[in-house]
């Protein structure tokens, strides 16, 4: 496609359109997580959308946005089905990976059809092995959301030595004729993302579809458009963020309606929102979600005002908002979790769409990305002035 042929939509029309597929979501929910897929429907009206667009580079037939255009997309689609935006997620995050590789790759994916998704499995469960003029990949790859649907293959994570004989973390983009998908997802919660296993046979992936996995490295953020100056991790975990707390407003949403027209039983208040705690508990999730949203949205439009400029995001910027956006799937799942054990008896049923959304949470704040136990050291070790540990995520060398 031609980019001088692209109609792109402005930030408030994008998100109006993922605000006004809520109910429709709502509705289709149940389905999708007895189906443990999106269905293709669903899949086809994000692609009308422009939803896949959004992070996509311009010279490929995308919008190359503000990636807060699809944060905030995110906590609009994940307010109706968890499941379907995290599918969002990660097929409308790898778009942004792509423009960080070599142009061939992105005339590779999209020369023919600019519509092409990919999806990914970067935890490294599979093998990885340095040959001439590129890498074998073999073995099993888990938990690859949305991979039914992603006719682009998937971007594979690996450790392979460099040559220093340094262990490296890199992704390989392994297209989609070179892979096999075993259906095994089979979980507690975001059960509709359809996040199975991959299985690869030596596979050779050339080099230059493959990149080092971290905010920077020198191999990528060199020659890019402004978008792609941005953080490769401060951009993937503020997307994964950016859904849960779209679950933990769906959450609240639901509450709200269960509660509006229930009475209280056992208490004399009668009215249930005349009960004091009801009230409260929902006051108080709200100001988890809302720290959530406004820190993940604050971090990533930080970034932006370097990118967006032509500069590289600066170390304490990128480290900040890699460890604060982790902080995201705990505070949402202690909103959620809360306003859940109001609502007793009733929450427990499931005929009760409270507790799939409640699981979902769960399931989410279970993500790397949302590591929160052990990343405050690295941030306020950072903020003292100790060096960062080697290696580390942020392509910072050692002095």
């Amino acid at each position: 496609m031609n980019n001088m042929t692209i109609q792109i939509p402005t930030e408030e029309e994008i998100v109006a359109r993922a605000t006004k597929m809520i109910p429709w979501l709502r509705e289709k929910a149940d389905a999708v997580e007895k189906a443990r897929m999106v269905p293709e429907d669903t899949i086809q009206a994000f692609q009308d959308a422009g939803f896949f667009r959004i992070l996509q580079p311009k010279r490929w037939g995308g919008y190359e946005m503000n990636p807060n255009v699809l944060n905030k997309v995110l906590i609009e689609l994940a307010r109706g089905c968890p499941s379907s935006a995290w599918n969002v997620m990660v097929l409308g995050v790898h778009p942004f990976e792509v423009g960080l590789l070599d142009e061939v790759v992105g005339d590779e994916l999209w020369g023919e059809d600019d519509s092409a998704l990919i999806s990914s499995s970067y935890a490294p469960f599979g093998t990885v092995k340095a040959v001439e003029g590129g890498y074998i990949l073999n073995g099993e790859w888990l938990t690859s959301s949305g991979c039914d649907h992603a006719a682009g293959g998937a971007f594979l994570g690996g450790r392979v030595a460099d040559a220093e004989g340094n262990m490296e973390f890199r992704s390989f983009w392994v297209q989609r004729s070179d892979f096999e998908i075993e259906d095994d997802w089979h979980v507690v919660g975001l059960a509709g993302t359809g996040s199975k296993k991959l299985l690869i046979n030596e596979v050779f992936v050339p080099a230059y579809r493959s990149h080092v996995i971290g905010d920077y490295c020198d191999e990528t953020h060199g020659h890019v458009n402004d978008l792609y100056k941005m953080p490769f991790f401060g951009v993937f975990y503020s997307a994964v963020s950016s859904v849960i707390i779209g679950m933990a407003k769906g959450m609240a949403d639901l509450y709200i309606e269960h509660m509006v027209p229930r009475q209280n039983l056992n208490q004399a208040v009668g009215a249930a929102v005349n009960d004091p705690f009801i009230k409260g508990k929902l006051g108080e999730a709200q100001a988890k979600i809302t720290g959530a949203e406004a820190r993940v949205l604050m971090n990533t439009e930080e970034a932006w005002k370097y990118a967006s400029k032509g500069e590289l995001v600066p170390t304490d910027v990128r480290v900040r908002t890699f460890a604060t956006n982790q902080f995201t799937g705990g505070d949402c799942f202690d909103a959620a979790h809360m306003i859940f054990k109001k609502t007793s008896t009733r929450g427990v049923w499931l005929s009760s769409p409270m507790q799939r959304q409640l699981r979902d949470i769960l399931v989410g704040a279970n993500h790397i990305t949302q590591n929160q136990d052990n990343i405050g050291e690295l941030l306020g070790g950072q903020m003292l002035g100790n060096p960062l540990p080697q290696p580390n995520p942020f392509g910072v060398k050692a002095q």
